[in-house]
């Protein structure tokens, strides 16, 4: 009888599980199972599954992201269905999933229902939302004039913004009104059913008066953040010019940063010129570089617990930058790191790392007035260029900022932490270094320890390669390594992670290994690839001038033969008689030509 239908009592009850007593479900009234006795379903009629079915909209064609959730769905219910008979046990497993995943027990009660009804995970996958409604014409007229006339800096009356539609789109040649168009009230009221607010504050007032004083305002501190192992990473163009060692001119540089969203210790910093990809790379060798040895290379000694970051971390939160959201820096998830995006227009969203910058930048810029910083009356009439005043050198403006960051994550008091009776009661220090270190030792840190070859190799470009009897070809350019002989034979296209900068070495990716494959062609090395396409172009074209002189030279070439030809005299009987007399005697004449010849040259 289990998992059988039958109708009851004007409903459909679906058999769980039978015993002495029958579990059943009610497949029409979303409620949770109950037991019955067995007796009551002998007299009921039995129902198909296939009929129950018909009209079920249920399909395995799902997206990507509707599979995700249905996936979901189920691990929130899968702890619970073992114990469905069991109403205390069932009631305390629903409320505990409930929050544990951040849902209310109806959606978990819903769930379940589901499921059992339709014995099929499929009935958890969300439904597809239906294709929007066709605008009509006079809708779309009206979105446009919305867009054009009400949408803007400008700030146009909502009367006004219809008027000008009117004008537009609903005159004749002789701008009359022609006999039917919009009211002033459906204008009214499809503003209001199509209003975003979000729009409406930025397209009438600007981006940043949006995020000055319109925004919502959902930031919590480091209170949304329960453990470290959240990094915020962001850059920012430092106030202050720089100079070469020759004291030429050479501009503001860029700091990257990444800062720990719970303590707000600083993981890692790069200082540049430019942003993008290579930045990013540099920023998270630094992340896990041993920061005792790093400070030494700047003649600063430090303990090990003013610094003591050397793990990646396990969350990554980026805005929505190029450099952020490309495959490049994508495959860092490879090591286990998991990115986020912020979404558009939420600043507050990555507090810390702006709170760093701006702390950063207020340390060094107050001592270093008059070398080049940037003050703010610089966009005034008659301000000083302050880039007459530059006279650091990169290497003197990291060493500041170095010391400005050490004082950041062992000093600087932080005050607004909301610290923990269990932490006083550690004597926990008023520091996000001693923040950190406490808090990378609590449950649910996530910190991920990496080695930094396998960072690096991890995070280079990668392309499409391809085996071939003379090799692995990366780029026009051929790699050879020992025991891959079946693979030169057969061919096939492959993955191949490459140093733009250095031809010598590319890396087969295999089952997530990095094999070395060593440049053949000796001529590439020492050059990066953009070189040796430079190269490999000029040989190409050398060769095609080549070519073409080529060919005129075996023009010449059969010209003389055949004047040679016309000119030698033809016997009408060539004798063949006593061919080796012939050919002796000419030897001798040849040999005695060469003696006079060496002779007379004594």
């Amino acid at each position: 009888m289990k998992n059988k239908l039958f109708r009851h009592n004007g409903s459909i009850l679906r058999v769980l599980e039978e015993k002495e007593e029958a579990l059943v479900i009610d497949c029409v009234k979303k409620s949770m199972p109950k037991w019955i006795s067995a007796s009551d379903l002998e007299k009921d009629v039995e129902i198909r599954e296939e009929d129950f079915l018909t009209g079920q909209e249920m399909t395995e064609e799902l997206s990507t992201s509707a599979r995700r959730i249905m996936r979901e769905r189920f691990t929130i219910i899968s702890g619970i269905l073992p114990f469905m008979g069991e109403k205390k046990k069932r009631s305390y497993l629903i409320a505990e999933a409930a929050e544990k995943y951040g849902v209310s027990q109806n959606t978990v009660k819903n769930y379940l229902w589901r499921y059992l009804v339709y014995q099929d995970i499929l009935a958890l996958a969300p439904k597809e939302k239906k294709e929007k409604k066709e605008l009509t014409p006079d809708e779309k007229n009206m979105r446009w004039a919305l867009n054009k006339f009400y949408y803007t800096r400008q700030k146009q009356s909502i009367s006004t913004a219809y008027t000008l539609m009117l004008k537009e789109k609903y005159c004749d040649r002789q701008g009359k009104l022609v006999e039917h168009y919009p009211s002033i009230h459906q204008f009214r009221y499809f503003f209001e059913k199509t209003r975003k607010y979000q729009n409406w504050y930025i397209s009438r007032n600007g981006l940043k008066e949006y995020q000055r004083n319109h925004r919502p305002l959902l930031g919590d501190g480091v209170q949304e953040f329960s453990s470290v192992g959240v990094g915020m990473l962001d850059a920012t163009i430092c106030d202050i010019y720089l100079v070469d060692e020759a004291g030429h001119l050479i501009g503001r540089p860029m700091l990257v940063a990444c800062v720990d969203a719970y303590s707000s210790i600083c993981y890692g910093y790069t200082v540049l010129w430019e942003g993008g990809v290579y930045s990013l790379r540099n920023l998270m060798l630094n992340v896990i570089t041993d920061k005792v040895e790093w400070c030494r290379h700047f003649g600063i000694l430090i303990e090990r617990s003013q610094w003591d970051c050397d793990h990646l971390p396990g969350t990554m939160i980026t805005d929505m930058g190029t450099e952020y959201t490309s495959c490049n820096f994508a495959q860092i998830t490879e090591l286990g790191v998991t990115i986020q995006n912020l979404p558009a227009y939420r600043p507050e969203l990555k507090g810390p790392v702006e709170k760093f910058f701006d702390l950063i930048q207020g340390q060094f810029k107050k001592y270093l007035k008059g070398k080049g910083v940037i003050e703010p009356d610089y966009r005034e009439r008659g301000a000083r260029d302050y880039r007459k005043d530059a006279c650091l050198t990169m290497k003197d403006f990291e060493t500041v900022v170095l010391r400005c960051i050490l004082y950041y994550n062992s000093q600087r008091v932080l005050e607004n932490f909301p610290y923990t009776g269990e932490m006083l009661d550690a004597g926990i220090r008023p520091f996000a270094s001693s923040v950190f270190d406490w808090g990378r030792k609590q449950i649910g840190a996530n910190l991920i320890e990496v080695s930094k070859e396998e960072l690096v190799l991890t995070l280079l470009p990668r392309t499409a390669g391809r085996f071939t009897r003379s090799g692995l070809k990366v780029k026009g350019l051929r790699y050879g390594a020992p025991g891959y002989t079946e693979q030169y034979l057969k061919g096939g296209e492959v993955t191949v992670a490459y140093n733009p900068e250095d031809t010598v070495r590319v890396w087969l990716l295999e089952n997530g290994n990095y094999q070395p494959f060593e440049l053949i062609e000796s001529r590439f090395r020492g050059k990066g690839f953009s070189q040796a396409d430079s190269l490999k172009a000029e040989c190409s074209e050398m060769l095609k001038t080549a070519c073409e002189e080529n060919q005129q030279a075996k023009v010449d070439l059969a010209g003389h033969i055949e004047n040679i030809a016309r000119r030698a005299k033809r016997a009408e009987d060539t004798r063949i008689k006593d061919i080796r007399k012939t050919r002796q005697r000419e030897r001798r004449k040849q040999h005695m030509d060469v003696v006079k010849e060496g002779v007379g040259n004594v």
